[in-house]
């Protein structure tokens, strides 16, 4: 069923943030824990420790590569309880984790496990709606799925005070457990019996192919890893930055609340506004602005301190208003040509995007030592070279009509 006129189901909307959002808890949740957990296993450089955030990323890519063409096989629901086992054998490993080494793979393979949920529900909203539509259920989705990350740090602070840096773990099982439960007993399978194709390598073959077969597709693919990894350098650094160059401990979760806020806000706007000016037209406008705002702070501050907090959380609020109109558009205008394989094309997309956002992270989050110019540096570079490849593909009149008539 591809609706595009039908209203919004909440529980649907909610459902699908939930599946996507224990991604945003297991990352967001443990960041005022780092250096904590880093004393524990005795890893006291703070850049070794950035690896707790993005190797879940790695995870996360490698582990929609399996499971997005084995929901084309087996239905998107069975993936997504396999999952939820493996995210729970992970856990149990960092819980347990003598040393930086071991927890890292326990943290891969929690970004295997959650890979299906998260792959799984872009699915499952593709399977239902199509073109602008998606977007809007998108962009919705992602709106309530960043109520996480707003709370998410506070949250893990919390717990951790209160029961030690493990406890983060079981609360991120129980909400697992708690979701699992909600997606068993409330929704349905969408892939119909006769989509289905026997799982071989061939059909996956054949999948990559017609993905590679559309440039757009492909162009979006690229420009999303671009713009993740500009991200991720912030959110593996942030602790570091707030807590020892700021020396704000006490305020960190707060200000990443606080910076969580303005991506949910222009992730909602985004949702009603994509209907009436369509995806690519929004996309482009929040990529020039997402370039132009970091290539301002690049020239300002170029061989200057750090600027004072309000500053630097002004220029980043900004800054993330202009993400929730990207992300949600450049999956949905990357899928939207791929719908007869959307599991195929759901995994390769978020394959190539995590596999290539990661090592952008880790090595600009490398120069973020002492100043939080090389971030703004490297938001600058990602964007410019997403706007160049989103120019290079735009077709004459696209971005000025809708998706679909």
């Amino acid at each position: 069923m591809q609706n595009e006129n039908a209203k919004p189901n909440f529980e649907f909307i909610a459902l699908m943030a939930s599946l996507m959002s224990i991604v945003a808890l297991a990352l967001d949740a443990l960041l005022p824990a780092i250096s904590h957990i880093g004393e524990s296993i005795n890893s006291l450089d703070p850049t070794e420790n950035q690896l707790l955030i993005t190797m879940i990323f790695m995870g996360l890519g490698v582990g929609q590569l399996f499971f997005g063409p084995l929901s084309d096989s087996y239905g998107r629901k069975p993936i997504v309880y396999f999952g939820f086992l493996l995210f729970t054998v992970a856990s149990m490993i960092c819980i347990f984790a003598p040393s930086l080494e071991v927890m890292i793979i326990g943290r891969i393979l929690q970004g295997i496990g959650l890979s299906a949920p998260r792959t799984i529900s872009i699915s499952i909203i593709r399977d239902t709606y199509r073109g602008d539509y998606m977007a809007k259920i998108m962009s919705f989705v992602t709106a309530f799925f960043i109520l996480v990350p707003v709370v998410a740090p506070a949250f893990g602070k919390w717990v951790m005070d209160a029961f030690g840096w493990e406890a983060i773990f079981y609360v991120q099982l129980f909400f697992a457990l708690v979701v699992s439960i909600w997606f068993w007993k409330r929704q349905p399978e969408t892939l119909k019996p006769h989509y289905k194709v026997p799982f071989s390598l061939k059909v996956f073959v054949e999948g990559t192919k017609e993905f590679f077969k559309h440039r757009e597709t492909v162009a979006f693919t690229f420009v999303s890893g671009f713009i993740t990894g500009a991200f991720l350098v912030y959110l593996s650094s942030s602790q570091h930055v707030f807590e020892d160059q700021y020396d704000l401990v006490d305020s960190f979760p707060y200000i990443f609340a606080a910076l969580a806020v303005s991506i949910g806000l222009s992730t909602f706007l985004n949702g009603t506004l994509v209907l009436r000016f369509g995806m690519r037209r929004l996309a482009l406008m929040a990529l020039t602005a997402f370039c132009v705002i970091a290539l301002i702070y690049v020239v300002v501050f170029w061989n200057r301190p750090n600027p004072g907090v309000i500053v630097l959380v002004s220029f980043l609020f900004v800054q993330f208003f202009c993400l929730g109109f990207l992300w949600g558009n450049f999956r949905s205008i990357a899928m939207e040509p791929i719908g007869h394989v959307a599991g195929i094309g759901a995994a390769l997309n978020g394959f190539i995007s995590t596999v290539l956002a990661v090592p952008i992270a880790n090595y600009i989050g490398e120069f973020v030592q002492d100043s939080v110019w090389p971030m703004f540096f490297g938001l600058a570079i990602c964007g410019l070279l997403s706007l160049g490849i989103m120019l290079s593909v735009r077709k004459p009149g696209a971005i000025a009509s809708r998706t679909f008539r």
